[in-house]
């Protein structure tokens, strides 16, 4: 399974964890942010669990 920075960064938003500053921000202020799909969440949620992050 492929699991973007983008994704695992709106996982542990979600889960309260803090995050850096992106550096990386877009031209337009109304881009479009793709979304975390539901199983890649669960997969990733699950990684944090083990490595006791949450």
């Amino acid at each position: 399974m492929k699991v973007s920075n983008l994704y695992i960064s709106q996982v542990k938003r979600k889960c309260g964890i803090e995050v850096g500053e992106n550096y990386n921000l877009p031209k337009s202020e109304n881009a479009r942010v793709p979304q975390c799909p539901k199983e890649k969440e669960e997969a990733i949620k699950a990684a944090l669990k083990y490595y006791a992050m949450i």
